[in-house]
């Protein structure tokens, strides 16, 4: 990923959590299970929403499968799946102001199939650890099941995003865990190992942070 993807990335995963903290801390339960849908930055760029999730989807159409096999064959050893966050899964790009931010369906599936069948679903983001509160709090709030969560402290935030994930990866192996499935929308997400498979969602040349 070039210098200048990543710092409009992070530019845009701070501003969607920034609201997202100040908001969640003062909404009730009833007005945060009621979010107002936006286009987004997404929008601005050009990408359709609805074809994005059919895009989302053929991915997990393929990771379900893999998922449901490899879970009934643990051979005793506890298995875990890795899940980016931003456009992974939530809906960031597309929902930037909403809260709490919507997740990606096809991906919330996928986690609770995992979860259901005695995999631990672990969260590596490129977030910095302030927004850690607002950040588990969203994704609880959507849905989903959360093992663990690993967001940028220092001097993480100082490491290329890939490194420093490739690191959480194997911090998460050296709890006991096999990764059996890593799943995420950059390469940043994905390449450095530490993950039986991985499986890229769409983020059309770097359009989605």
């Amino acid at each position: 990923m070039s210098e200048t993807i990543t710092a409009r990335r992070a530019v845009a995963t701070v501003a969607a959590t920034a609201v997202l903290a100040l908001a969640g801390a003062a909404a009730t339960p009833a007005e945060a299970a009621t979010p107002t849908r936006t286009s987004g930055t997404a929008g601005l760029k050009g990408i359709d929403h609805d074809a994005w999730l059919k895009d989302v989807q053929a991915v997990v159409d393929q990771a379900k499968p893999y998922v449901a096999d490899r879970t009934a064959h643990t051979n005793g050893h506890k298995q875990a799946v890795v899940l980016d966050i931003d456009n992974t899964s939530l809906e960031t790009d597309f929902h930037w102001a909403t809260i709490p931010t919507p997740a990606v369906a096809p991906v919330l599936e996928l986690a609770r199939l995992a979860h259901d069948r005695g995999a631990d679903v672990f969260f590596v983001t490129a977030r910095p650890g302030v927004l850690t509160p607002a950040t588990e709090w969203n994704l609880r709030r959507v849905g989903y099941p959360v093992s663990g969560l690993y967001v940028r402290h220092l001097p993480d935030l100082f490491q290329d995003v890939s490194t420093y994930k490739t690191a959480k990866r194997a911090e998460i192996e050296a709890k006991g865990y096999t990764i059996i499935a890593n799943i995420g929308n950059n390469t940043t997400d994905l390449v450095g190992g530490h993950a039986e498979r991985t499986f890229k969602l769409p983020d059309y040349d770097g359009k989605l942070s």
